[in-house]
């Protein structure tokens, strides 16, 4: 969990105290609920405010329009659970929520990488895999567009393999997210490489020049991630692809990668820029300052 005070100012902004902790969701949700709690005054603390500012809260998965409760979250501790309502009342005031990766979009739309251009999608690739649209407003900002469903831009959960591939936690299987984020990366390595092959993504990485079995789930990687983007592409031909979480850190998926999305996009050329993000780990809550 990461919070931060960000004074805007049109075209920019500035991070006026930022503090991060560790989610911990196997302990729950409602030490989720305190930790973030906690996690909220005390940056307020750090940035010498006497009381709480407007508060904007990006998570992974939804809010159900129809119950309030949170859906669709791999933190699974929150699905069912009315944690916007539980928030608001715990602060005291009310809390913006939105789709972590909409607001990872909106501020690389706004601020970053997809400066500039009309439709942004910005993607994640971290422990799960998410998307979010970015639209320009009537007047002309950039607005994270949700869907009646809430669910916009959700391309981590198209499944590649409905019959044959890893389960997920959402209940079906083969899902995108299954192929493309780091834990799955790591357990394809595992499975692959047999009883000696539990490592982590930055040690299969580093092993990629002498290590056969990395180097074959690293291709599988990048081959799949293309197949994956060139169905947004497709689908919403976007003016600009971002690409934030610890996977975008992949030199290869900017040249190797885009190249094998060319392949399934339905176009004689692919002219898609698809970019690293520019803001970091902080574009995710950056963009959750920027909810209106």
């Amino acid at each position: 969990m990461e919070a931060v005070v960000v004074r805007l100012s049109g075209d920019s902004f500035e991070v006026l105290a930022r503090l991060r902790r560790p989610t911990e969701r196997d302990l729950g949700y409602q030490h989720i609920l305190d930790a973030l709690f906690e996690l909220v005054t005390d940056t307020a603390q750090s940035a010498g405010l006497a009381t709480i500012p407007p508060i904007g809260v990006g998570m992974p998965g939804s809010i159900s329009r129809r119950s309030g409760l949170i859906k669709n979250s791999n933190t699974t501790c929150l699905n069912g659970r009315p944690f916007r309502d539980d928030f608001s009342i715990k602060l005291g005031q009310f809390v913006r929520f939105a789709n972590d990766a909409n607001c990872f979009a909106l501020a690389e739309a706004r601020f970053g990488a997809g400066r500039g251009h009309q439709v942004v999608f910005g993607v994640i690739l971290g422990t799960g895999v998410g998307g979010g649209l970015v639209f320009p407003s009537a007047d002309g900002v950039p607005d994270a567009w949700d869907g009646p469903q809430g669910i916009a831009g959700e391309w981590g959960h198209v499944s590649l393999d409905p019959a044959h591939g890893p389960s997920c936690y959402c209940g079906r299987r083969g899902c995108i997210e299954t192929y493309l984020s780091g834990p799955a990366l790591e357990a394809r390595y595992a499975e692959t490489a047999g009883s000696a092959g539990v490592l982590s993504l930055k040690q299969i990485v580093e092993r990629r020049g002498e290590d056969l079995v990395a180097q074959k789930v690293l291709t599988e990687h990048y081959q799949l991630f293309g197949r994956a983007i060139a169905t947004v592409i497709n689908i919403v031909d976007p003016d600009a692809i971002v690409l934030g979480g610890g996977l975008s850190n992949l030199p290869w998926l900017y040249e190797s990668g885009v190249a094998e999305a060319a392949k399934w996009v339905f176009s004689d050329e692919l002219t898609t820029p698809i970019v690293q993000n520019e803001l970091g780990d902080s574009a995710g809550v950056i963009g959750a300052a920027l909810l209106p």
